[in-house]
């Protein structure tokens, strides 16, 4: 067991770097075009954890047996990448995102402020504390659908790019904490400590809005000179009846009803699935190579994280409540917030006030990097495109998201 823990956290930390490397392997794929198509796979972010979860399989099947790898691998559970998958392709079909954008179209209008730049607010603002009542998931996957052009284009200096990123990241991090079944990690404790809806919005919610809001404004501030009005639409597309967009808009509601229930969801995706056939002139392609990355990178992240609570946990049990508020923040960035703040539920006779600096480290850490927050994957899936080399780096998205990180673990740990 000792040698395959620490098996376990050393294939961990390659996955960590293999992160970091991602835009290397697009520098390879250029100068071995022989290789190109091996080098761009191994430089798919959504493919790292998902490929070193089968070496940590097969490890496993050596210094454990095939049995014992075959048993863990099973006892995994796979719900949330299955979720996540569903509710990116339900929530990025053309009826959703057009019902979508004239409610925002409308809203822009009544800003005193230039459409497009009122346009971007209100997906860095609004659209993350959304994903208080449709899932943080579904937050990410239209905010980044409605972003790429106004945003993520040429144009654009790169550096504010990143910027947009980073705090789109955080305030969707923040921005569930609104309700208690929203954000990945708030779910994963809240049965276990009793926090509902109404505790989370008094003693997370307000402050996290807060910081959103302060967020999205100054990086809309730093974009007003480089924003153009979007392209028209060339108007090929048949107009979507007002009585389809409802039916996809009831799917996305009964997916985020049925989140916990994959047998549910996924039939219901299947049923959604024969619709968009069944009336494929109201729609666009499908993002199933997206949202299937992206489940595929979080499964991965599951096996893997699976075989680091025996020192993560002691970690986490060891430390006060201002060094756990900075300790989750850190390792979010490096663990995923669910998966932290899930280690934490298993403490006996964790405080108050441990409980709550572990959630708020969690959840403002979590747009630090591609895996501190479970639809980070999805937002980079989405995006990659509009940066240089179509491919999001580590390095960058770690200081775009700095500043707003700070901003909201100063709201979350001051007030």
């Amino acid at each position: 067991m000792e040698r395959l823990q620490l098996a376990s956290a050393i294939i961990f930390g390659l996955a960590l770097l293999h992160t970091f490397a991602a835009k290397s392997f697009e520098m390879l794929a250029r100068r071995h075009p022989r290789h190109a198509g091996l080098f761009h796979l191994l430089g798919e972010v959504e493919v790292v954890f998902g490929f070193w979860a089968f070496v940590l399989v097969a490890v496993m099947a050596v210094l454990a047996g095939s049995q014992a790898a075959v048993d863990y691998a099973e006892s995994r559970h796979y719900t949330e990448p299955l979720f996540v998958f569903v509710v990116m392709v339900v929530a990025a079909s053309r009826p959703v995102l057009d019902a979508i954008r004239r409610l925002l179209g409308m809203l822009a209008r009544l800003l005193p402020v230039r459409t497009e730049l009122a346009l971007v607010w209100l997906c860095l603002a609004v659209v993350p504390l959304s994903g208080s009542l449709v899932t943080e998931p579904a937050a990410m996957t239209l905010a980044a659908l409605m972003l790429a052009p106004l945003v993520f284009r040429e144009g654009i200096p790169e550096w504010l790019k990143y910027g947009a990123l980073g705090v789109l990241f955080v305030n969707v991090s923040i921005g569930g904490t609104l309700t208690a079944y929203a954000a990945p990690p708030v779910l994963m404790v809240a049965t276990a400590w009793q926090w509902d809806s109404a505790f989370m919005a008094a003693n997370f919610g307000w402050k996290a809005a807060l910081a959103v809001v302060i967020n999205a404004s100054a990086v809309s501030f730093l974009l007003r000179r480089h924003l153009a009005a979007p392209a028209a639409d060339p108007g090929d597309a048949a107009p979507v009846p007002p009585l389809v967009a409802l039916i996809h808009i009831g799917f996305l509601a009964a997916v985020v009803v049925l989140a916990h229930h994959p047998v549910l969801f996924l039939g219901l995706f299947l049923l959604f699935f024969g619709f968009t056939q069944a009336y494929q002139r109201y729609q666009d392609p499908l993002i199933l190579k997206e949202g299937l990355l992206v489940g595929f990178f979080l499964a991965g992240l599951v096996v893997l994280g699976g075989m680091q609570q025996w020192w993560l946990q002691p970690v986490v049990a060891s430390l006060g409540p201002t060094a756990l508020f900075f300790g989750a923040l850190g390792l979010t960035a490096v663990t995923d917030n669910a998966a932290l703040t899930y280690l934490g539920s298993l403490i006996v006779g964790l405080g108050d006030r441990e409980k709550y600096m572990l959630m708020a480290g969690a959840v403002a850490g979590g747009g630090l990097t591609v895996i501190a927050n479970a639809p980070n994957p999805a937002g980079v899936a989405l995006l990659r495109r509009g940066f240089r080399d179509e491919s999001v780096g580590v390095g960058g998205l770690l200081l775009g998201a700095l500043l707003p990180t700070c901003v909201a673990a100063a709201l979350l740990l001051l007030m």
